[in-house]
């Protein structure tokens, strides 16, 4: 077996050769790969879109970072009407040169577009206004809940404050995290809480994790290591990476948003470039509105900041990596796939659900829940999704496709062995 190969592109794709990886060098490699000859490209067509940037309804962030790539999956995935596709032929400059980078298929009778199909058709039956604004409402007082154990924390002095004002800081980037896959809103801004940035997690969720999950065009793989690789390859994992990450994950966890801050801070020194913006002081509101409760020792408000951050980014990692993906019975790189390459199947087989969330709005927007449906239609509100479901379990049994579900602990516990496992499976996903 090939190592230096991906199994859904035809080029082994150049950010992985990078020595320091970060968003911007994934998009530089995605430039170089994708054959869509500086412009945009969606299946065998190339579209200038130059002038359609700023009257883009999702707003002008998402063509500015992906003109010179495929765009394919995203433009699938991200548009539920026939409108985009007719407003999209009037970009068109010609026929691509070269075939596709991405081997995954979008064929109009396969399991992805029947599915989107059948789900335009439920939607129409569904008070859509009524379970996004339920998510409003739960986002909001998440987020209010934040700023309140914070500054309580900062007012009693309290570190049991400040751990639990972590939780809420964690939980509101998570339902942020709903948000940020849409047309620009100021909901999505409250992702940076925890010195994360929403632009950066646009790139590396949206754009790289949503559309190529557990492969090695996946930046989020990518993003933690060399501390953890759940890529099934005894060639590039050694014995720290297989068990002694057992150990110091809690350590990773809690530090990870601030390493990303640190990482986005080195990149922007060594590149000579500013990508620190705006909204990247937004995370500086929680130690202001510490500071605002109690003045008096600027020390320790920052200390109880800290607790804050390590609390938010501990709650972040065992939820969000313990989510869905990593598993030894999810497809990951290298493990033998299906015949059908249909975009949608793949999804399906990159993610196990968390079966426990299952019927509650506040668990499943806190928690990634309902995740498959997510992926599938990454821009409607969680709200939603549960709906959706006699949809997608007729349309995977047509196409016999395998949905599964799993409780948190076995995916923690799972995760653990992903991290272990260097055998690919032989097998196509089963249930």
């Amino acid at each position: 077996m090939t190592w230096k190969s991906s199994q859904i592109s035809n080029k082994f794709p150049t950010y992985r050769n990078s020595a320091f990886i970060t968003t911007h060098s994934w998009l530089e490699g995605k430039r170089k790969d994708d054959n869509a000859e500086g412009l945009w490209r969606v299946y065998d067509s190339i579209y200038d879109l130059t002038d359609f940037i700023n009257r883009h309804p999702g707003g002008p962030d998402w063509l500015r970072l992906t003109k010179g790539t495929d765009i394919t999956e995203l433009f699938e995935a991200h548009h539920l009407t026939n409108a985009p596709e007719r407003m999209l032929a009037k970009y068109k400059v010609r026929d691509a040169k070269e075939p596709r980078n991405i081997t995954l298929s979008l064929e109009e009778d396969g399991f992805y577009r029947t599915l989107k199909s059948r789900v335009k058709e439920q939607l129409k039956t569904i008070d859509c206004k009524k379970y996004s604004t339920r998510s409003d409402l739960i986002h909001s007082s998440i987020l209010a809940l934040s700023f309140i154990f914070s500054m309580a924390s900062s007012l009693y002095g309290s570190k049991l404050l400040a751990i639990v004002a972590g939780l809420f800081v964690n939980w509101t980037v998570i339902i942020a995290h709903n948000y940020f896959h849409r047309k620009d809103n100021w909901r999505m801004y409250t992702f940076n809480l925890t010195l994360m940035n929403y632009k950066d997690w646009r790139i590396s969720h949206v754009l790289s994790h949503h559309m190529f999950p557990n492969s090695y065009h996946d930046l989020e793989l990518s993003t933690l290591e060399p501390f953890f690789c759940w890529v099934p390859n005894p060639y590039i994992k050694n014995f720290i990476q297989r068990y002694i990450s057992w150990i110091y994950f809690p350590f990773v966890y809690s530090v990870m948003t601030i390493m990303q801050y640190i990482k986005r801070t080195i990149y922007s020194i060594a590149k000579g470039v500013n990508i620190i913006e705006l909204d990247d002081l937004l995370p500086f509101t929680i130690p202001l509105a510490m500071y605002v409760a109690n003045s008096s020792c600027v020390f320790k408000i920052l200390q109880l900041w800290l607790i804050t951050l390590l609390s938010a980014g501990f709650s972040f990692g065992i939820i969000g990596l313990n989510a869905a993906h990593h598993h030894p019975e999810i497809v990951h790189e290298g493990d033998t796939m299906r015949n059908n390459r249909d975009w949608g199947l793949y999804q399906i087989d990159t993610i196990i659900d968390r079966g426990d969330l299952k019927g509650s709005q506040l668990l499943v927007l806190t928690h990634f829940g309902d995740h498959t449906l997510h992926h599938l239609f990454p821009t409607l509100d969680h709200g939603i999704l549960p709906h959706l479901y006699p949809v997608l379990y007729q349309t995977i049994e047509d196409y016999e496709g395998e949905m599964r579900e799993c409780s948190w602990l076995h995916h923690i516990i799972g995760q653990l062995k992903q991290l272990a496992r260097i055998t690919p499976n032989p097998n196509p996903p089963k249930k």
